[in-house]
């Protein structure tokens, strides 16, 4: 009867151990399938000022203008450091009170900024592809492998998918019409985001200027026709940046901003 007893008793015991050891094993299986931490959410925006281009367009009722949607984008792509002040000291001559503004002013800065670009390299218009005949332009894609052709708001080219890390997919765009708007280089969201990049690239880890011969963007190198355009663009910028406006420059800028509206 001991011996019954204590086989018994030692069965019990096992099946106990057993019992909890499928417990524990649900409960890590639960707890592994239990949602992760919710992601933060995106930062607070604001609508950007129009530049005098857009302005102009929207006097002539032009479809090809500034769609404030992309001021969202804009700001809600733009890293963390280019709101900190190792941001380059150029930008003051743009934003006189950057360093001294709130991020949310920040963020409506750099979405004039790229409204200001997009102007001077594409007037604003997402579906424009352009192929250059200057020498350091007339070369052949490393993607595509034909001749270069600027495209979208920014002026972009499917190799900065690979040197920026941008969403671009040529394998589908090629068998899309050049102006297609379905084209990946050409969506507004895919282009400024890619040229957040490039900025990005040039002045937080490259370390240059904001203005510099060395600029991807012509648009952004002192002493050529496009920076004269660009910066003729960049005199309404948010009031947050302190900008002291003068009446010529603004008369230069809309008679500028007049002349591309029409193009």
């Amino acid at each position: 009867m001991r011996g019954t007893a204590q086989l018994i008793i030692c069965c019990l015991t096992i099946s106990v151990f057993l019992s909890f050891g499928v417990a524990c094993k649900r409960g890590e299986g639960q707890a592994a399938a239990s949602p992760t931490t919710a992601a933060p959410p995106p930062p607070a925006t604001k609508t950007a000022p129009p530049t005098p281009l857009a302005e102009k367009k929207a006097e002539l009722g032009s479809d090809n203008n500034w769609n404030p949607d992309w001021d969202k984008v804009v700001e809600t792509a733009i890293p963390p450091e280019m709101l900190s002040r190792q941001v380059p000291r150029d930008v003051r001559r743009f934003c006189p009170r950057f360093y001294q503004m709130t991020e949310l002013d920040k963020r409506a800065f750099w979405a004039y900024f790229f409204q200001a670009l997009a102007g001077a390299e594409a007037g604003m218009n997402p579906t424009t592809n352009v192929k250059h005949t200057e020498a350091e332009t007339d070369v052949v894609d490393s993607v595509t492998h034909q001749k270069v052709h600027s495209e979208g708001l920014l002026q972009l080219t499917y190799e900065d998918q690979q040197r920026y890390g941008c969403n671009f997919d040529w394998e589908t765009d090629r068998h899309l019409p050049p102006h297609d708007a379905q084209r990946t280089i050409l969506n507004p969201e895919n282009n400024l985001r890619c040229g957040i990049n490039i900025l990005s690239n040039q002045i937080m880890t490259l370390h240059k200027p904001l203005v510099t011969s060395t600029s991807y963007w012509s648009t952004l190198q002192p002493g050529t026709v496009s920076y004269r355009v660009f910066a003729k663009q960049m005199t309404n910028p948010p009031a947050a940046c302190g900008l002291r406006r003068t009446a010529a420059p603004a008369h230069s800028a809309a008679k500028a901003a007049e002349v591309a509206a029409k193009e």
